[in-house]
């Protein structure tokens, strides 16, 4: 089975116990995870004793091109035209007091701490990490971007290489939710052409980075994202209160 944490030291409460073999490479997690996982394995699936229950000679039925939504349906009743010029009157300000290199610097000190949180995560636990020809070998948090730790992170708990017991509570079912919350930052701190956020967007993305250390029961990750949040809250308040500052 390779480096990192064998099958065998799942929890013996787990219904479901799956080799690395059985899960297709670009299986989505969500369709196959057993119990521990928050889904049922069974369902949804052709199981061999199935496919014996129906006699030789069986075929599968090919899957239908058909929209569902041509189908039976319903159509809700329309809303209210005052509901209707409710929804489509200008949209609210939201206050934004960061200038765009503070977000970025913010943004880019998250994205930071979290390769180095994953980084030293897969160090801990020997997980494997699958050499590709066109990367360098890991030597440091910076050799992988954060959307390819992600990536690595949710392909070893699909794979089932991460048990529940090494997480914060044994959140096993929102590890790869939580990670994914996080892969926003790194579009936002990637991409200049975007637009400002505002302030509570910003503080949101740090809480994200902030929801991965906890998960991944990183002590020193959470306290520098913790003070991280604390100081640009603190900033932007600051802002608040000197209206002129932006303008």
């Amino acid at each position: 089975m390779g480096p990192g944490i064998p099958q065998s030291q799942w929890d013996s409460n787990s219904r479901v116990r799956m080799s690395p073999e059985s899960c297709p490479w670009d299986e989505d997690a969500s369709s196959w995870m057993g119990s521990e996982y928050g889904h049922d394995s069974h369902e949804g699936r052709t199981t061999m004793s199935d496919t014996r229950g129906r006699g030789r000679g069986y075929s599968q039925r090919k899957p239908s091109n058909r929209d569902e939504f041509d189908g039976p349906h319903q159509l809700l009743d329309k809303p209210s035209p005052r509901t209707i010029a409710g929804q489509e009157r200008e949209l609210p300000h939201l206050a934004t007091n960061l200038q765009v290199d503070e977000q970025d610097n913010i943004l880019g000190q998250v994205n930071e701490r979290l390769s180095k949180c994953a980084f030293d995560f897969v160090a801990k636990y020997q997980f494997p990490i699958p050499i590709e020809s066109d990367k360098r070998p890991v030597k440091i948090p910076s050799d992988r971007e954060w959307t390819e730790w992600v990536y690595l992170l949710k392909r070893l708990a699909t794979k089932r290489r991460i048990p529940a017991r090494i997480l914060y509570n044994g959140q096993i079912k929102q590890f790869i939710t939580v990670l994914e919350n996080s892969l926003e930052m790194r579009h936002a701190a990637k991409h200049q052409s975007r637009p400002l956020k505002d302030d509570r967007n910003v503080l949101q993305l740090i809480s994200a980075g902030l929801q991965v250390a906890k998960i991944l029961k990183d002590a020193s990750a959470m306290a520098h994202l913790d003070q991280l949040y604390t100081q640009t809250e603190r900033l932007v308040q600051i802002r608040k209160n000197n209206p002129g500052f932006l303008a």
